[in-house]
């Protein structure tokens, strides 16, 4: 499968490389995402190699994270917007990517449904069931390895006085004030997931990003998140009081909970 993965490779970086444009916001978007693929790739392939799964796996999750957003890059060229709510679901923008290249054909059956399951799979609010076990631990594997490089993405806006800077692509809607919606606030005690598409201020914004730390699969993705400093960060820049004080407690024994798996 290397030399698929050599062709694969070639073809998405000349892919991105076409959208480039002399509109400097535009290729601001495009750099940012053609620089979270390499990294979405590169923690697929690491985080399936800590798993001990076989050569074959780790090969698979490399496509899987080199092509979960293909549609991105399409996305942007006809919306101008990185907001699947203003435009169209980038997971299946990928997926009509996808279906239009020959050499996916050169998968087995097998795998090829797995690709597609795991990206379509990338974005959503929780995995859709499936009796396919693999099926389910590549999805979780693409979660995992997206997740991680999104807060690497969004580290640099953390600070109030930073979130001005935050180009448009990268708001997922909410105004640029720190306070916290009280359903995200509840939300956030309770340890529910809260829904990015009624993001209404930038405290909400951070706290579903904490909200995903419940969405983590794999120890090794927490420990990562965790040597990184990424919940310290978003911690220390929320409005805190006695119910979102609550909430980061709770958060953090859960994410205690979660190194201590293997």
């Amino acid at each position: 499968m290397r030399e698929l993965l050599n062709r694969m490779h070639e073809w998405m970086t000349n892919y991105m490389k076409s959208f480039y444009t002399d509109d400097e916001e535009v290729q601001r978007g495009i750099l940012i995402k053609e620089t979270h693929t390499g990294y979405v790739t590169a923690n697929c392939v690491e985080l399936t190699k800590s798993l001990r799964l076989q050569k074959h796996a780790v090969e698979l999750a490399e496509i899987i994270g080199l092509f979960h957003d293909a549609g991105r890059f399409r996305q942007y060229s006809l919306y101008k917007t990185f907001n699947d709510a203003d435009s169209e679901d980038h997971a299946e923008l990928s997926l009509q990517v996808i279906d239009e290249l020959e050499f996916f054909k050169e998968l087995s059956a097998e795998d090829f449904a797995i690709v597609k399951f795991a990206i379509q799979n990338h974005n959503k609010k929780t995995v859709a069931p499936t009796d396919s076990a693999r099926k389910f631990l590549f999805a979780k594997i693409l979660r995992d390895a997206d997740k991680l490089d999104i807060y690497r993405v969004l580290e640099p806006f953390l600070a109030q006085e930073n979130v001005d800077k935050m180009p448009n692509f990268i708001k997922a809607g909410g105004n640029l004030v720190a306070n916290i919606s009280p359903d995200f606030v509840e939300n956030f005690v309770t340890g529910k997931q809260a829904d990015y598409r009624k993001i209404r201020t930038n405290g909400d914004r951070k706290i579903v990003r904490l909200m995903w730390l419940y969405d983590i699969n794999f120890a090794w993705t927490m420990r990562k998140i965790v040597e990184r400093g990424y919940i310290d960060k978003i911690v220390s820049n929320l409005p805190m009081d006695e119910r979102i004080a609550e909430g980061v407690r709770r958060l953090k024994a859960h994410v205690e909970n979660k190194l201590k798996e293997f």
